[in-house]
């Protein structure tokens, strides 16, 4: 038996729609922020272009950290 305002129902109905339809919505939205924050917090870093990685290539060469040979191997590897 469904109870309302006017004996019939109808207003019980609207209720359990309207809560429905607020519940998905601020489910949507939690979820939207955990996503967001997951990716600031989390570090997420697009991948790097192939001339970004020359560029870090060519550092690391220039400070001595890797010698000709494997700068030459890896500059190969990149496609140059």
């Amino acid at each position: 038996m469904m109870w309302s305002w006017d004996g019939n129902g109808w207003w019980w109905n609207w209720w359990f729609l309207a809560h429905g339809l607020y519940s998905l919505v601020s489910l949507a939205i939690i979820i939207a922020v955990v996503i967001v924050l997951a990716r600031v917090l989390g570090g997420h870093r697009p991948h790097l272009h192939p001339s970004s990685a020359r560029a870090i290539l060519e550092e690391r060469y220039a400070k001595g950290e890797i010698d000709r040979d494997e700068y030459l191997q890896k500059k190969q590897d990149l496609g140059g």
